[in-house]
């Protein structure tokens, strides 16, 4: 098992990079008194060293942004667009190069690497159009005085960005912080520290110094930049991690731009082709080894089709295991099988996989469980790997019903050839996002409020530009007559 892993999905592992941090646009090691090693999760051989940024570094890249952010918000907004657009082709050229540091980091196929950073390049072009066509508006007020609603730039964003998607998901927050007029703070994961220092490295000679400045580390490096005199905290990751950086908002007053975990639902509704669904559910449960914000977690299939979409559902895994990489790192590993191995003790069937491979890295195979129920944590909580538990259900209310019991909120998908179906399920299901007929897509201006535990705020789309500045009333009157 674990040599067709191997085969199939070994990239390239580079000699050990060194990391920076950047504040005032100068480049300096860490000295926080902590180094951080990164393990290529393929072979468990070391790619990455990085000091983390201490509390007084931290500050001082706070201190750096707060003083650049006058200067920058009174840059014309096309120009700022224009910078973000010379920024996303220094990336597009580099993509390549960005692409064998995300695979070294953590463990995605290069050519998928490089795919997502492509889709980053395009969201910064997104930005660089969107953000000088921002705009606010008049008010029907009284006819001798002007009413407007004006935006300005909220100031100081600190951007907290996860490891599973390390380019694109910062291109978006970035690329719409620094368009409207913000500087910015940028902490990356700490288990992609070079995919974002190298980002950062492309970005940042784009902007005047202390625009866009770079922390690096882990939680108490996040927790310190969290809680700073910043005016945004920006965070894409674990609901935990969201919950803390909420509370730290409500104690400083900046604002808080969460999307976090999630327990997204598939339901195959009656009447489906169970090998068209089978081939969808193993896009959503499989893509990116299971680690994507809005994975399919949990499955709800109707008792009609339950055991042909089962059987399909495995050869789907079958085919899976040649194209994924490994996990992230064997901590997430063992999560994802402790969860496994919980639900097969309380039930579940293994029907495919279920079990860690021998030897180095974080390999884990495509995963199916049949019999589940939804007291076992795998449909409870967010498991982040690859792995598919299957539930039946009687009815498509009882779906509906399962699908909306959850803590989360972040996105569901529906699979059924009823269209009254398919518009109640858009209705009544508690989340920020609802694909019927397809679990990844949807058009590039989209965006969502996540629900619940998966967090607050619309993420990409021109309403993160609204995220990212603060509205002005303005009313002008004029002076009294004869002054």
């Amino acid at each position: 098992m674990a040599s067709k892993f191997v085969s199939v999905a070994a990239g390239h592992t580079a000699a050990m990079r060194e990391i920076e941090q950047l504040a005032h646009g100068k480049w300096s090691p860490g000295n926080g008194g902590r180094e951080l090693t990164v393990v290529n999760p393929r072979d468990d051989e070391p790619v990455t060293r990085v000091a983390c940024s201490s509390d007084e570094e931290v500050a001082e890249a706070v201190s750096a942004a707060r003083s650049a952010a006058p200067g920058w918000s009174g840059v014309p907004a096309a120009d700022r667009g224009a910078a973000l657009r010379s920024a996303a082709s220094a990336v597009e050229a580099a993509a390549d190069e960005l692409a064998a540091i995300m695979s070294d980091e953590m463990g995605k196929p290069v050519g998928e690497a490089r795919e997502s950073i492509l889709a980053g390049v395009g969201t910064l072009r997104q930005y660089a159009e969107l953000g000088p066509v921002h705009r606010g508006r008049s008010l029907a007020g009284d006819p001798s005085a002007t009413d407007l609603m004006t935006f300005e730039p909220r100031g100081v964003v600190a951007v907290i960005t996860p490891w599973n998607d390390p380019v694109a998901v910062a291109c978006g927050l970035l690329g719409a912080a620094l368009v409207t007029g913000n500087t910015v703070v940028h902490k990356p994961s700490e288990r992609t520290p070079a995919t974002g220092w190298r980002l950062v490295q492309l970005v940042a000679p784009h902007f005047p110094a202390g625009v866009l400045n770079l922390v690096n580390g882990d939680g108490p490096v996040g927790a310190a930049l969290a809680a700073a005199p910043v005016d945004v905290v920006a965070h894409v990751g674990s609901s935990a991690t969201g919950r803390a950086i909420a509370a730290a908002c409500a104690r400083t007053g900046a604002k808080a731009l969460l999307e976090n975990g999630g327990c997204d639902p598939l339901i195959v509704d009656a009447g489906v082709d169970p090998r068209w669904a089978a081939a969808q559910a193993a896009l959503g449960a499989f893509a990116n080894a299971g680690q994507i914000c809005v994975s399919v977690e949990r499955i709800y299939a109707h008792r009609a089709v339950l055991d042909p979409f089962v059987a399909a559902l495995a050869e789907e895994a079958e085919r899976w295991q040649s194209r994924i990489g490994p996990l992230v790192d064997r901590r997430l590993r063992d999560a994802v099988d402790d969860q496994v191995q919980h639900a097969i003790k309380a039930g579940a069937v293994i029907v495919r996989g279920g079990a860690a491979p021998a030897g180095p890295g974080a390999w884990y195979p495509p995963t199916v469980l049949a019999e589940c129920t939804d007291d076992m944590a795998v449909m409870r909580e967010e498991t982040f790997g690859p792995v598919a538990p299957v539930a039946e259900v009687d009815s498509f209310d009882e779906a509906l019903a399962r699908a909306a019991d959850s803590p989360y909120g972040l996105a569901a998908t529906v699979l059924t050839r009823s269209m009254s179906h398919a518009q109640r399920a858009a209705r009544v299901l508690p989340t920020g996002t609802v694909k019927v007929n397809a679990v990844f897509g949807g058009a590039p201006g989209g965006a969502a409020h996540p629900r619940r535990g998966s967090g607050q705020g619309f993420g990409y789309g021109p309403e993160l530009l609204d995220e990212m500045t603060a509205t002005k009333v303005v009313h002008l009157a004029a002076p009294p007559t004869g002054w």
